[in-house]
């Protein structure tokens, strides 16, 4: 038969504003009737204003954050969450016009 599921509830703010060359930190706080798995992943995508296209710019996997090597946050994104506190927050530094969109945390609790 099927496994039984449980919801993870992702919290992130309707919208964050910041100033051109300032930081802004992208809030994403979940929570989940299960303890927080090893394999708990935390993926970040950034739909740019105007695209029809996500990508990708953040992976937490196995205890370790990854920075996607391609695109314009590469070298500005950095990791401040921590997923046994039931964060995936990540900072963008130096912020550009280009970065107006939208942002979306994807938390995977795998039993």
């Amino acid at each position: 038969g099927p496994s039984p599921t449980s919801s993870i509830h992702v919290y992130t703010p309707r919208e964050v504003y910041g100033t051109v060359g300032s930081h802004v930190t992208l809030s994403c706080s979940f929570w989940s009737s299960e303890w927080i798995s090893e394999d708990i992943s935390i993926t970040w995508h950034f739909q740019a204003e105007g695209s029809r296209d996500s990508t990708s710019i953040f992976h937490y996997a196995k205890g370790q954050p990854y920075i996607d090597d391609v695109g314009t946050f590469k070298e500005r994104m950095e990791w401040v969450g921590n997923p046994y506190r039931k964060d995936g927050s990540i900072v963008i530094h130096n912020l550009d016009y280009t970065d107006n969109g939208t942002f979306t945390c994807d938390v995977k609790n795998p039993p």
